[in-house]
């Protein structure tokens, strides 16, 4: 009985195709509530996401409390009780330094904000320099913006031509509209839960896409080699089959990364809440999109098979 794992079952037979009908549905109805999320209100730069200090502007400074180490906690604590918005306090260098990022809020004057917080953090740190000052306005956040979802763009489409260089179109086709469909449901979830929407948030989306393509290729790997095996089976069972050839796989590397975001999650502080939180949500959709995404564009599509024939495994001799 122990390990635990081997009371999964070695080989399965599940029909994943029969369903694949009624997860399109399901998968048209998210994707049109999570951008009607995040499109609406259209307001720049970020729409119905919550904005971090990335990419709505705030001020950074850079402090020093030396011989002391600085209280982080403290700085946070005072920061959020000035109601400064999105707060991002971390430490840098030495423990003596830190960089305190916030949000200045409505209608407030930056400079005013500025020396507001500057008198609060020195009443608090008591010894306190200020090292660095900078205050980011909304037009070279909203270029962050820009930027950052061309980099969400660009690594798609390239996504798209790595599958076609190593399969063929339709299998680009499928894994780029897999990761469409995963890149759209993540800013649904942000938009959903109002998590803050930051270059740090860019980065999730940008590891979701590679864990997606990873588990994409994976199952297109199988199902090339069995459609080269199987060349008078039925492509819908070709792909049925070739999904639970991997479907073990697929399943402990998903829960074994889940785990470790859940540890981080939980223990990560409000810093890494967020960033976990997405990657946990992108892990298991990209593995759904996976399964009834992008193999089902294949199988309305078709494709074509190979007339090279199969190579057997050789049995290993023993010596």
């Amino acid at each position: 009985m122990w390990p635990l794992i081997k009371l999964l079952p070695i080989t399965t037979n599940f029909r994943f195709v029969a369903f694949s009908r009624i997860a399109a549905v399901i998968s048209v109805i998210a994707v049109i509530g999570s951008l009607a999320m995040v499109l609406i209100p259209f307001q720049p730069p970020c729409g119905g996401l919550a904005c971090g200090i990335d990419f709505k502007g705030g001020t950074l400074l850079e402090i020093s409390t030396a011989p002391k180490a600085v209280d982080l906690g403290a700085v946070r604590q005072t920061l959020e009780a000035a109601r400064m918005g999105d707060v991002q306090v971390q430490a840098f260098g030495s423990e003596t330094s830190a960089m305190v990022r916030f949000q200045t809020p409505d209608g407030a004057h930056p400079a005013d904000t500025v020396a507001s917080v500057k008198a609060d953090l020195t009443k608090v740190l008591g010894q306190v320099a200020f090292t660095k000052t900078d205050v980011v306005g909304p037009k070279v956040s909203g270029e962050l913006f820009q930027s950052g979802l061309m980099a969400l763009l660009l690594a798609i489409l390239l996504m798209l031509f790595y599958i076609w260089f190593r399969f063929e179109l339709q299998f680009g086709v499928g894994a780029v509209v897999g990761l469409f469909h995963d890149v759209i449901l993540t800013f649904g979830l942000i938009a959903l839960f109002k998590l803050e929407f930051s270059l740090t948030t860019i980065a999730a989306i940008l590891t979701i896409i590679g864990y997606s393509m990873n588990d994409t290729v994976v199952v297109f790997d199988r199902l090339r080699e069995n459609l080269r095996k199987y060349k008078t089976m039925p492509l819908r069972d070709v792909i049925d089959l070739s999904i639970n050839e991997t479907l073990s796989r697929t399943v402990i590397t998903g829960l074994t990364a889940v785990l470790a975001l859940g540890g981080l999650a939980i223990f990560g502080g409000p810093a890494l809440f967020a960033f976990s939180i997405i990657m946990m949500f992108g892990i298991v959709i990209g593995t759904y999109s996976s399964i009834y995404v992008a193999a089902p564009v294949i199988l309305l599509w078709g494709v074509k098979r190979g007339d090279e024939p199969a190579e057997p495994l050789k049995p290993a001799v023993a010596r």
